[in-house]
């Protein structure tokens, strides 16, 4: 049984389906947990403050993107939390599952930057190559 879930997160559509299939790992397990993972990298923090200029708002246009997921989460009655952190999205995810001790990774086989994908890999794949525990990636 999986209790302690990562849920890899950027508010793309790979990422709610992900968040579906982590829902599901959750059933008939009243101890399960998931924790919604937003990784903030430098360059996107960057060109927010530049846009932006108000922090309040950078942090609620973030809160926003991961809005879908916290509603199939409440609707599940799964427990959950949101967690921001901040890195490059594949080595800082792969830290945080594995200081964490987490039992498993869901993440979206694409998230919302899709040349990343094609030039670097993916995140999907670097967190799949990298971390000890298994990693579900949800097409």
């Amino acid at each position: 049984m999986f209790n302690k879930i990562l849920l890899a997160a950027d508010g793309s559509e790979h990422s709610i389906r992900a968040a579906e299939k982590a829902i599901i790992l959750t059933q008939n397990n009243p101890e399960a947990k998931i924790e919604i993972v937003y990784v903030i990298n430098s360059e996107a923090s960057k060109a927010d403050v530049l846009r932006e200029l108000d922090t309040d708002a950078i942090t609620l246009k973030r809160n926003q993107k991961l809005l879908p997921l916290q509603e199939k989460m409440k609707q599940a009655k799964v427990d959950f939390k949101v967690k921001f952190i901040h890195g490059e999205p594949g080595p800082a995810l792969v830290k945080y599952a594995n200081d964490g001790k987490f039992d498993i990774v869901v993440i979206g086989s694409r998230g919302l930057n899709t040349l990343q994908e094609f030039v670097l890999g993916g995140v999907s794949h670097k967190v799949a190559k990298r971390a000890s525990c298994p990693v579900l990636i949800v097409k």
